[in-house]
């Protein structure tokens, strides 16, 4: 098996739920379950924030012109649907269903496409930044996959590649290829520490720090983050292999 990450940035005004997110930085959604076929698409998502950016996101997903998965920049005729499981004053959790048409184009149905049938997805959405984690065979065209999400997404959105996993490996030994950070988080994490973000106290914010790297500060918070969880997943690898008894005879 294989897992591939990814991200798409979506431009203001590409995408309605990011938008929203955008406003409440603080904001989450992530996916509890998503499950696809050739022509149908049905969802759980489970959102956190304060209690208006979970109104703004429940308006966002009840309102939107078309299917916020939907990769078409203009209303493609799908039937979308959207109800609301629960909603307290910190959680909000959603269920959606979409039967696209022809126009329609989404993450989900470009993966089963290049990667085969059994494609399992895992979701995260913060601000404009949106991640995808990818499980799959391993038998499927990855290269062409991202190419056709690429011309999909077309001008809307930027794509980056985070990271590629083989997954029967990180069960069985604890870790991947994460050691590796992607670039633009690499260096996102060299710059924030020439520049003193992370001294104390700090020598620069992340306004400054972005302004000086010529990136959004949403960019650099969100490259910031990643770095970061990476780092420490692979402290806590490093530690449990370390306490972890010897087979050796």
């Amino acid at each position: 098996m294989r897992s591939l990450v990814f991200a798409l940035e979506y431009d203001p005004g590409c995408n309605r739920v990011a938008d929203t997110l955008a406003a409440h930085p603080d904001a989450l959604i992530r996916s509890l379950s998503l499950h696809a076929t050739a022509k149908r698409l049905w969802r759980v998502d489970h959102a956190t924030g304060t209690p208006a950016a979970l109104d703004d996101i429940e308006d966002a997903f009840l309102t939107a012109d078309y299917y916020a998965d939907c990769l078409a920049t203009d209303d493609c005729g799908a039937t979308q649907s959207t109800q609301v499981l629960d909603h307290t004053d910190d959680t909000l959790v959603l269920y959606s269903y979409w039967e696209r048409t022809p126009e329609c184009s989404s993450v989900p149905h470009i993966a089963r496409a290049h990667l085969g049938d059994g494609v399992l997805f895992d979701t995260r959405h913060e601000g404009r930044h949106y991640t995808w984690r990818i499980i799959h065979s391993g038998q499927g065209n990855v290269g062409a996959f991202f190419d056709d999400l690429e011309t999909a997404v077309g001008t809307c959105a930027e794509m980056e590649m985070l990271r590629t996993t083989d997954t029967e490996v990180t069960r069985r030994y604890g870790h991947s290829n994460r050691d590796e950070l992607p670039p633009e988080q690499a260096a996102a994490l060299e710059a924030a520490v020439e520049h003193g973000y992370y001294e104390t106290p700090r020598a620069v914010d992340v306004g400054e720090l972005a302004e000086h790297l010529a990136v959004p500060r949403s960019t650099l918070t969100y490259r910031l983050r990643r770095a970061e969880a990476q780092l420490a997943a692979r402290y806590v690898d490093r530690e449990s292999m370390r306490d972890s008894p010897s087979t050796t005879s």
